[in-house]
């Protein structure tokens, strides 16, 4: 309660407290989150996909994924809450490696659940079953096959 609310008269003393104990929407009610949309975009190194997905989730951002392809490490923002697609957009799956390179097994084994955590329950199990194995070019997935899936259209 603000310090003139304790020195005001009896009457606004009433009217103090009345304004104290009026609710104040959240920040997230009072600011609409921010729209990010993804297009054509190719992919790029895991870590620094962890981390703009984790601030993302953390600003409540919506994504939408639009335009003609999404590769790579582009696929994890399957994991942001606020997610849609469009039926035209081409995904491309593939698993960790390190420029190309294979990965020792335990590292390949770490990066291919992380990179599987973000994907919906079918898609993750298909991506650990198939898809992680293959370290040069993509299995490519259409947004409509993702949205089938349960993934939300824009």
């Amino acid at each position: 309660m603000p310090w003139k609310c304790f020195i005001a008269r009896a009457a606004g003393l009433a009217l103090c407290l009345a304004v104290a104990a009026t609710p104040v929407p959240s920040l997230a009610q009072a600011v609409p989150a921010q729209t990010v949309v993804v297009e054509n975009d190719r992919g790029g190194l895991l870590a620094e996909r962890l981390r703009e997905i984790a601030r993302l989730r953390q600003s409540g951002a919506r994504v939408e994924i639009r335009g003609r392809v999404c590769l790579s490490s582009c696929t994890m923002y399957l994991a942001v809450p606020d997610i849609c697609v469009d039926p035209d957009v081409t995904f491309g799956f593939h698993g960790p490696s390190s420029y190309g390179r294979p990965l020792s097994p335990a590292h390949f084994e770490n990066w291919s659940q992380i990179m599987a955590s973000h994907y919906p329950e079918t898609l993750r199990r298909w991506f650990l079953s198939v898809a992680r194995y293959r370290t040069s070019g993509y299995y490519r997935v259409s947004g409509a096959q993702l949205i089938s899936m349960g993934t939300p259209r824009c």
